[in-house]
């Protein structure tokens, strides 16, 4: 039987982990935008407030449903044991507490962000030099950034599941899923084919 970390959905959302240089470098850009309109602990507080406090709060309340890419989710009732088990160890305090230390990282990131910003003012010259539209879109990249760190750490922790505490996790319910877990994008049957690996032995 094949190990739960041949799941693909976990790679998937593992490999969404090299996008968030290019959110991080996008936040820049647009915090260079402008002159400053208000303090700077204000401009920090709104982008992070934007970027950050909605994942954060739905990874606390209610996790994402990890059986869902760009817009397609995996109908609740359609998952094996095997993946019920999986959004089991999702749902745990551990992962609550890794969330909690991505959100702080980031923003210790977007503080350095914020102080080197100026010096590639130049670079965005090409940009509408509006103070606003560029928080707004500094902001927006932001929360790209935390959605794509927020949900590696969350799969990554489950792939450094060993086997037997795997096996031991009891798989969640189809109305503990529903309850649960924030559910989003269109539902669907299946997202991935289905990949029958064999196992030949030469005689």
């Amino acid at each position: 039987m094949p190990s739960f970390r041949s799941e693909p959905i976990l790679w998937i959302h593992v490999a969404g982990l090299a996008t968030l240089p290019i959110f991080l470098v996008l936040c820049l850009l647009f915090l260079s935008v402008g002159e400053p309109l208000l303090p700077m602990w204000m401009e920090l507080f709104l982008v992070a407030a934007i970027g950050i406090v909605p994942l954060l709060w739905m990874q606390l309340r209610r996790p994402f449903y990890i059986f869902a890419i760009l817009g397609i989710a995996l109908k609740p009732e359609n998952l094996t044991e095997r993946q019920r088990k999986i959004l089991c160890l999702i749902n745990t305090k551990l992962n609550r507490m890794l969330s909690l230390l991505a959100a702080v990282l980031l923003v210790w990131v977007l503080w350095h962000l914020y102080q080197v910003a100026p010096m590639v003012a130049n670079v965005a010259k090409f940009l509408p030099q509006w103070r606003s539209l560029g928080l707004l879109l500094a902001a927006l990249a932001f929360l790209a950034s935390n959605l794509f760190l927020q949900i590696p750490v969350s799969v990554a922790r489950i792939l450094v599941t060993n086997d037997t505490d795997f096996a031991a996790a009891e798989p969640l319910s189809l109305e503990k899923i529903k309850q649960d877990f924030t559910i989003l994008g269109v539902r669907v049957n299946q997202i991935l084919p289905h990949l029958d690996l064999e196992v030949k032995t030469e005689e």
